[in-house]
């Protein structure tokens, strides 16, 4: 039996969007800005225009957004094993110039080493991400401001300084005072007061009881965030 609304109206009778997903990946290049992971895609080497995007797709028949998301950032930025969540809609009527789309845009935070960048991939800092096509400035902002929203209440909740070239005297995880600090200035984009985020963030912290030697001044001690975050 065919399903028929109040209006009388079938599924078939009403127009359907096409769904696609974006990703914004952000990441803190060693002593860079807080960055984006764009592409350049096959439409606009085409074109011959100096375009880039964020990494996204159509969504196929069948198909659930999470699978979506996953083959987009494997196939267009060559990247596996991240897990984004889900930021929001996008569905402005005339936000796609091919016609009516909605976007479910996702984000993800990752360590640099995560990012392995390949042909047509690139990082750029999140505050020269201008004129970008079917609202990926958008969506880069608001996986901007959900992040910077998170560092401003936690240390590392997404686990940027878990590095894994940690010298083998240092516990797994651990940083000091300072690398916390320069994290937290390239993530929120201005510079913090010294010992007001010193005592912001140590409440927040756990001592491992290790010192960081050979370094100029007096050995650094080293920390880590009483808060696990989550694995990725």
């Amino acid at each position: 039996m065919v399903y028929r609304d109040s209006s009388d109206r079938t599924l078939e009778d009403y127009p359907r969007p096409s769904v696609a997903v974006d990703t914004a990946v952000l990441t803190v290049p060693d002593g860079g800005p807080l960055s984006v992971l764009l592409t350049q895609t096959n439409d606009a080497l085409r074109d011959g225009a100096d375009e880039w995007r964020l990494p996204g797709t159509f969504v196929h028949p069948g198909e659930t957004l999470d699978v979506a998301v996953l083959r987009s950032l494997r196939a267009k930025a060559g990247i596996t094993g991240l897990r984004p969540r889900q930021l929001r809609v996008f569905d402005a009527p005339d936000r796609d110039d091919r016609g009516w789309v909605l976007s479910v845009a996702h984000s993800d935070v990752v360590p640099t080493h995560r990012i392995a960048l390949i042909e047509r991939t690139r990082l750029t800092g999140v505050d020269e991400v201008t004129g970008l096509r079917y609202d990926h400035d958008a969506i880069v902002g608001a996986a901007v401001e959900a992040l910077r929203a998170d560092y401003r209440r936690s240390p590392d909740p997404a686990g940027l300084l878990a590095v894994p070239e940690r010298r083998d005297d240092e516990p797994v995880g651990s940083f000091t005072i300072f690398e916390l600090r320069r994290l937290h200035e390239a993530v929120l984009g201005e510079r913090l007061s010294r010992d007001a985020f010193r005592r912001l963030m140590l409440p927040q912290l756990e001592p491992t009881g290790t010192l960081r030697r050979g370094v100029r001044g007096k050995p650094a001690e080293l920390y880590c965030s009483a808060y696990a975050p989550p694995s990725r």
